[in-house]
């Protein structure tokens, strides 16, 4: 029963998880109709790529076991961020693209770096140790990134940055994968998305409270993306 159970969270992370990776479709629908990314920041498609990318790995049988749900969410979820990156690319002024794209590669080398070295050097369990451990610190960053944004709720009292759906998806999803985490034992996924449904309960609840509240002037005001 706990196996099946194991199972259908994993799938309900799936679910989710997907929902939330295309959410920034959104952004880059209106990128693609002005044909620029004008202020928005590519900075958070990279850093989602690069945690992507560490959980697809960690997921499969040469790192862990029983995973492999794990690696097919973050694996489409990887595929879509490289193609927010290469839209990004794409419609970024010059002076934000270079950095993007030096971003992009040292992070691909990096990755590749960590799967070397894990293979070759790393027997199953230092594997899976170092892999995890990696991944969980960067996705506990990846959910704390959204803190400027609930403060800046609280601040003007406008939930305009933080839409509804997003935060649903964060909460949903990271429920999901803590209880696919605590189920299967496995600190590394438990522990960040456990983080992430405290972060998304919480701007569940600004929604709540902010969502009908007439909005005050911001004055540290520059042009954010709604998706990041």
């Amino acid at each position: 029963m706990e196996n099946v159970i194991h199972f259908v969270f994993g799938i309900l992370g799936n679910i989710f998880g997907t929902l939330l990776f295309l959410a920034p479709a959104i952004t880059f629908y209106r990128v693609i109709k002005k044909g620029s990314t004008e202020e928005f920041s590519g900075l958070p498609y990279v850093a989602a790529l690069f945690n992507c990318l560490l959980y697809t790995w960690y997921g499969l049988p040469l790192v862990t076991s029983h995973n492999i749900l794990v690696s097919i969410n973050n694996g489409v979820g990887a595929a879509l961020e490289v193609t927010y990156v290469t839209l990004y690319l794409l419609y970024a002024p010059a002076k934000y693209r270079t950095k993007i794209l030096v971003l992009f590669v040292a992070e691909l080398v990096l990755f590749a770096a960590i799967v070397v070295i894990s293979l070759t050097l790393l027997h199953h369990t230092p594997r899976s140790l170092l892999v995890g451990v990696i991944a969980a610190t960067l996705s506990v960053c990846m959910y704390a990134a959204p803190l400027s944004i609930m403060k800046m709720v609280i601040q003007t009292k406008s939930v305009e940055f933080m839409p509804f759906f997003l935060s649903l998806f964060v909460f949903l999803c990271s429920m999901s994968w803590f209880i696919y985490g605590v189920i299967g034992r496995d600190l590394f996924v438990a522990v960040p998305n456990g983080v992430g449904t405290a972060l998304g309960a919480t701007q569940l609840v600004l929604y709540a409270i902010y969502r009908n509240s007439k909005p005050t002037r911001h004055t540290e005001g520059s042009k954010a993306d709604p998706q990041t």
